[in-house]
């Protein structure tokens, strides 16, 4: 099992940055792909940005390919997703999630633990 806690959200101006952390506990996290997430008001759930158990791997929704970088540390069990050239439609809260085995690497119905959420909100 695992439990996921977000932190690092807030208020930015647009073309500001923010850096989210994911702090992990259990032994399994560095088994698992992780991804981030973003809910915003009245809309779905997206895909952000998932990265493999080593981190040698990475993949980013188009939305935010070029401005947003995840990363992991499997030593202190994190996972970050770095945010610059922020805009106000990124505005939304941030989830991290770890992948199931064998799951969708771009739909939360691949990913079987979440953490609480973070709240992002980019004003204009």
């Amino acid at each position: 099992q695992v439990q996921l806690e977000e932190s690092g959200g807030g208020l930015v101006q647009a073309g500001g940055s923010l850096r989210l952390s994911c702090a992990a506990s259990g032994r399994t996290f560095s088994t698992r792909d992780m991804g981030w997430f973003r809910q915003a008001p009245g809309k779905e759930r997206e895909f952000v940005a998932g990265i493999s158990t080593g981190g040698g791997a990475t993949y980013y929704a188009d939305s935010v390919k070029g401005r947003f970088t995840i990363s992991r540390d499997n030593a202190k069990a994190t996972v970050y997703l770095q945010m610059s050239s922020l805009k106000p439609e990124d505005t939304a809260v941030y989830y991290c999630a770890a992948r199931r085995f064998g799951g969708s690497r771009s739909s939360s119905g691949g990913y079987d633990y979440w953490g609480q959420g973070t709240q992002v909100t980019v004003s204009s």
